[in-house]
C-alpha cells in the first residue's frame, strides 16, 4: 500500500498514469487554497468529471474501504481535500454539505489567519478561535480530516485538543529537524501521537533536509528521526509533491486575492522561485523506492508497510470510517 497524503498542481491523465505506475493506492489532491464556494464546488465538479473520463485508472474515495478497493483492482484512490477553509465561508453548516459532496480533508487555515485560527505565519499564533472550535468538532462528526500542516503550533495543539478524533498535519516535517516556520514542533508531534494522529513528511526543498532531497537513504533516515519524536505509529508521508505549476500558479497559490506585494511562501528572497524536485524524487513514480530506504535504515517489513500507508489508512478509518 502506497498513500500520500498531500500532492498539488495540475492534474490531468498524464499526472494518472505516473501514478498508476507509480503504485499508489491513494493519493490526496490539493482542490484549492483560496477558493471561496462557488469556486470550491466547481473543482469538486472537474474531478467527478475526470473520475468519469478516467475511470480505468481512478476512483474518488468516500471511505477506508474505497482504498482497499482500489488496492485489490489496481486503481488510485483520490481523497479529495483542500488547504483552507474559505470555501465554508463562515457557514458551520456547509461543513457537512462538503462532506456529503466527497471532500474528506479541510486544512484548518492555510498561509494566513482566517476565521478559525492562526497560520505558521503570522508573528502571533491566536490559537483555536470560538469558530474554530465549533467547525473541529463539526469536521470529527461529519468524517473530514482536519488538516493542520500550514497552521500555527498553538492553534494546532488546540485542534487536537477539542478534535473528538485524530487529527492529521498531512505535509511538513518536524522543526527540531529542519527549522522553519511551515514544519511543526515536538510538543505537536507528542502530542497528535498521543491522540492517534499521523504527520506525512514532505519532500518539498524549502522545507526538507538537503540530505533528505539528496538520496532515499537521506530521505528514510529523516523519516527515522521523526519516528523517534512521535513513534512509527504516527509517521506516514505526504510529499507536497506538485505538478505542471508554473508561474501563475505559484502567485495563486502564495498570493491569493488577498496582497499586492511579494509573498514567497516557504520559500524566501533567496529562493524566490520555482525549486527543483529531490534528486531521488525526480517523477512521482519513484516514491514507492522509499519502501526499500526505509528497509535499509533498519524498519521492519511491518514498520515500513505503516510508513509507506498503513498509519494514514488507520488514522482515514477512524475519521470517516
Amino acid at each position: 500500500m502506497l498513500i500520500d497524503a498531500l500532492q498539488c498542481g495540475e492534474f490531468d491523465r498524464n499526472v494518472l498514469e505516473t501514478l498508476k505506475r507509480g503504485g499508489y493506492t491513494c493519493v490526496t489532491p490539493t482542490l484549492g487554497f483560496w477558493e471561496g464556494t462557488l469556486e470550491s464546488m466547481d473543482a469538486l465538479g472537474l474531478w467527478r468529471d475526470m473520475e468519469r473520463e478516467n475511470a480505468d485508472l481512478i476512483r474518488i474515495v468516500r471511505k477506508a474501504d474505497d482504498i482497499l478497493a482500489c488496492q485489490a483492482d489496481g486503481k488510485v484512490g483520490i481523497l479529495l481535500g483542500y488547504q483552507n477553509t474559505n470555501l465554508l465561508e463562515d457557514r458551520i453548516r456547509y461543513v457537512e454539505l462538503f462532506a456529503d459532496m466527497g471532500v474528506r480533508v479541510l486544512q484548518l487555515t492555510y498561509n494566513n489567519q482566517n476565521e478559525l485560527g492562526g497560520s505558521c505565519y503570522e508573528d502571533e499564533d491566536s490559537g483555536l478561535t470560538r469558530f474554530g472550535r465549533e467547525v473541529v468538532v463539526e469536521m470529527a462528526r461529519c468524517g473530514i480530516v482536519v488538516d493542520c500542516s500550514h497552521v500555527g503550533d498553538k492553534t494546532t495543539l488546540h485542534a487536537i485538543e477539542h478534535s473528538p478524533k485524530p487529527i492529521a498535519v498531512t505535509h511538513a516535517n518536524a522543526a527540531s529537524i529542519f527549522p522553519h516556520k511551515r514544519n511543526r514542533s515536538d510538543a505537536v508531534l507528542k502530542a497528535l501521537a498521543q491522540t492517534g494522529g499521523v504527520i506525512g513528511c514532505a519532500a518539498y526543498r524549502n522545507i526538507t533536509p538537503a540530505e533528505a532531497c539528496a538520496s532515499v537513504r537521506g530521505f528514510a533516515e529523516m523519516v527515522a528521526r521523526t519516528v523517534e519524536i512521535a513513534g512509527v505509529d504516527h509517521v506516514g508521508i505526504g510529499t507536497d509533491f506538485s505538478y505542471n505549476s508554473n508561474d501563475k500558479f505559484r502567485e495563486w497559490m502564495r498570493k491569493g486575492r488577498w496582497t499586492r506585494s511579494v509573498q514567497y511562501g516557504a520559500g524566501s528572497a533567496a529562493a524566490p522561485g520555482a525549486v527543483s524536485k529531490p534528486d531521488w524524487l525526480p517523477a512521482a513514480d519513484r516514491l514507492a523506492d522509499l519502501a526499500d530506504g526505509l528497509a535499509d535504515v533498519g524498519f521492519s517489513a511491518e514498520e515500513v508497510g505503516k510508513i509507506m500507508g498503513g498509519n494514514w489508512l488507520r488514522l482515514y478509518r477512524s475519521v470517516f470510517g
